[in-house]
């Protein structure tokens, strides 16, 4: 486990410079100041990790680790903590960023690197991650499978931690190699088989809530991406690993932003 060294700062200027920067969405603990204390969720991400917190390698020393969509930090800092070698945090969201960066200022984590940046960018970063950490980002994207596999494709070198939105019934279909056209209709009426809920319009006021899978969805999109399923803690988070083989469809349509075309 990596030992920090937290900069003394006056907790009156903590407690300033956090008001400045927020509203925060990860309630972090910055010396004894709570980033968001009356977050809606409570607690969060921190409440929510604790539950498959055990999943994740205990220590991650000479592990890299890219956090996509890392808001201000709260994952990044906790996979430093266990040792990473290397850990590169990206947002579209310059106040996230500005979030992260005094957060790792005050938790003494100067060698966490936070980017602007999201997940169609990770061609042009140029490197591949023993943890790619996908929490929380899947259902505010327009073209979900396209993210998975330029994930897939550009980013991911062994292990990746997904999280989305997850609504619907927790049962599980396996479907079948293939089916006849009218079976297969029927099939698509199954509890438990793979969909995604499309919100046109907002969905608690953002207008980025664009889809919201079952957990069957989860675990299809995974594993159609090139990814094999390691363990499902919950309906929502899941841990998996690069395949041995190469997804059936061949990779991303299109490359992402400052990468070739393959």
């Amino acid at each position: 486990m990596l030992t920090t060294r937290a900069r003394p700062l006056d907790r009156t200027e903590i407690e300033r410079r956090v008001k400045e920067l927020g509203p925060w969405f990860h309630d972090l603990d910055l010396q004894g100041v709570r980033t968001a204390p009356d977050h809606f969720l409570f607690d969060y991400p921190g409440g929510k990790f604790r539950r498959f917190e055990h999943i994740l390698p205990a220590d991650l020393t000479g592990k890299s680790v890219l956090d996509i969509g890392c808001n201000a930090g709260f994952y990044s800092f906790e996979m430093k903590r266990r040792g990473a070698a290397r850990v590169l945090g990206i947002d579209h969201d310059q106040r996230y960023l500005d979030q992260a960066r005094f957060a790792a200022e005050v938790l003494g984590f100067d060698d966490v690197e936070f980017r602007l940046g999201e997940v169609w960018d990770v061609a042009a970063v140029g490197e591949r991650f023993d943890l790619v950490i996908f929490m929380g980002v899947l259902y505010h994207l327009r073209h979900p499978l396209l993210a998975l596999d330029l994930i897939r494709e550009h980013a991911a070198g062994d292990l990746l931690l997904y999280q989305s939105l997850t609504a619907g019934t927790k049962a599980v279909v396996e479907p079948e190699a293939d089916y006849d056209f009218f079976n297969g209709v029927q099939a698509l009426e199954q509890d438990g088989w793979p969909l995604m809920y499309f919100v046109e319009k907002r969905l608690a006021g953002d207008p980025t809530n664009w889809w919201v899978p079952n957990s069957a969805c989860n675990g299809a999109m995974i594993r159609s991406a090139g990814f094999d399923i390691v363990e499902q803690p919950t309906d929502d988070v899941f841990l998996a690993r690069v395949a041995a083989q190469a997804p059936r469809h061949g990779g991303a349509v299109y490359p992402s932003k400052g990468g070739s075309a393959t």
